[in-house]
């Protein structure tokens, strides 16, 4: 950091503290207010001594006094500095992305979740533009505009432009109806929506600038909502655009987000239907050599089908955290199935733990589907070793079972409802169905959320849009290459 020059002598110093507390439109006690927050120990009597001459003060007190005056008078007029006895930092009000990253901070600390929108354009107006955020449903299917953009439609993430920016993570430019950008907004590696960015001029949308810091703002724009999502109902309220069952809510309460990664590994989920899905469940834990993942199907549709997922998830957890290997992870779910619901429910399951510098795969199968292995975009083969009776069975038989993977492998888990699912006629999707979508959507070179978003909407298709019974995937990724798909690309 640069500093300034601006020193001077305590004496004009006071002068000009006097003629900026007026310009300031400040009372002495409010200054003294401002310059105990800035960390000035002098009490309010001191201050008012000091103004009209009669006491000195040290100039690491009047120098909090002078930037409490500063403050007030960048706020008002920009200019009119008070000097400083000592040299000190540029105080220089912040501009550009700074500034829009500081007013998008300022506007939603301590606020409810419901000032999102309000706080996204005061920010934006930074960058010498209008912007309204649009957050993606739980189905996967649409954006929806926030708060001061609800006079806007939803876009369909199939068929517009705001959804191929989601879709696809690249910046999209138009001039109809006004110019304007559409950039991605990411959580780390998780979709949560766009951001349409208005611009008075339609030489902007070629400007590269603009695109880099609308990427700082979206990507920060993107933690802040997963933040202020837990706050309150608001946010929620966008993405829910259809009502949930009671089962779906508990579901959706444990869940880890549905996409992460690091430098070695993605991984992404998807379950289905959002609205009412019930008895299936992942989760995972990222470390820096390794990822432990998990996904559990329990038997129902119901609430208590709900019930038993969730309780395998939270032994899972438990098991995990106590630093327990597969197998205690594996009794640990087993017994809460079978104390909690004696022999009426039952779960099926894989857990399993994969090294991020070797490959090695360690995994448990409890009757469920064998995870598929994909290589160069192709499924080589199923995953079916290591098996074990059902949770709930109160088994302590269990075999863990070894794979070597090699770089760029991916694991596809899913649950029955994929591969059961049935058209109007009675057939089922099937694997084969299943593994040429896998196949298909790969070979586009996409991120693996949009591949499940595209295999999610194939299988309702097959199904006319209504799905049977639960359905969840989740890819597992040892990539160090993948994870340039999830990186916007905002063409500069």
């Amino acid at each position: 950091m640069s500093r300034a020059g601006g020193a001077t002598t305590t004496a004009r110093q006071r002068r000009l503290i006097q003629v900026g507390l007026a310009r300031a439109e400040l009372t002495p006690d409010e200054l003294w207010q401002r310059s105990f927050a800035l960390g000035a120990t002098i009490g309010p009597t001191d201050l008012t001594a000091y103004l009209d001459g009669s006491l000195t003060l040290p100039s690491s007190e009047t120098d909090r006094v002078a930037l409490a005056v500063n403050e007030r008078l960048d706020d008002l007029h920009g200019r009119h500095r008070v000097p400083y006895v000592r040299t000190v930092r540029h105080l220089d009000r912040p501009g550009g992305p700074l500034a829009a990253l500081t007013q998008l901070l300022r506007a939603t600390h301590l606020a409810a979740p419901d000032t999102l929108a309000r706080a996204v354009d005061t920010g934006a107006q930074e960058l010498g533009v209008r912007a309204v955020a649009y957050l993606v449903d739980d189905s996967d299917e649409h954006l929806v505009p926030v708060g001061a953009g609800a006079d806007r439609s939803l876009r369909s993430v199939e068929g517009s432009l705001a959804g191929r920016a989601y879709r696809l993570l690249e910046t999209q430019e138009t001039t109809v109806g006004g110019p304007r950008l559409w950039i991605p907004i990411i959580d780390g590696a998780e979709r949560l929506g766009v951001l349409e960015v208005e611009v008075a001029d339609p030489a902007d949308l070629e400007d590269p600038v603009l695109r880099r810091q609308g990427w700082w703002f979206t990507h920060y724009l993107g933690h802040l909502i997963t933040v202020l999502d837990a706050y309150g109902d608001s946010i929620d309220d966008v993405r829910r655009q259809r009502p949930r069952e009671v089962q779906a809510e508990l579901v959706r309460a444990l869940l880890p987000p549905l996409t992460a990664g690091s430098d070695k590994v993605l991984i992404s989920g998807r379950l289905e239907p959002a609205q009412a899905v019930g008895g299936d469940v992942f989760d995972y834990a990222i470390a820096t050599d390794a990822i432990q993942f998990a996904i559990a199907d329990a038997t129902g549709h119901d609430l208590r089908a709900g019930l038993a997922a969730t309780a395998a998830l939270a032994a899972y957890r438990h098991a995990r955290r106590q630093g327990h290997g597969l197998v205690q992870q594996v009794h640990a779910i087993d017994d809460v199935i079978t104390e909690q619901f004696g022999g009426t429910l039952y779960a099926t399951g894989v857990v399993a733990s994969l090294d991020l510098d070797t490959g090695d795969l360690r995994y448990v199968n409890a009757g469920h589907p064998a995870p598929l292995l994909v290589r160069d975009g192709r499924v080589v083969k199923e995953i079916g070793r290591g098996r074990r009776s059902l949770f709930g069975l109160e088994s302590r038989r269990t075999t863990v079972a070894e794979e070597r993977l090699e770089p760029g492998d991916a694991l596809v888990l899913y649950t029955d409802g994929i591969v059961e699912a049935r058209d109007a006629a009675g057939e089922a999707f099937g694997l084969e169905r299943f593994v040429g979508q896998l196949e298909r959507a790969s070979d586009d070179g996409i991120a693996i959320p949009e591949v499940l978003r595209r295999v999610r909407r194939r299988i309702l298709e097959h199904q006319g849009g209504v799905l049977q019974d639960d359905a969840t995937l989740l890819v597992v990724h040892w990539t160090t290459k993948g994870q340039l798909a999830l990186e916007p690309d905002l063409w500069f």
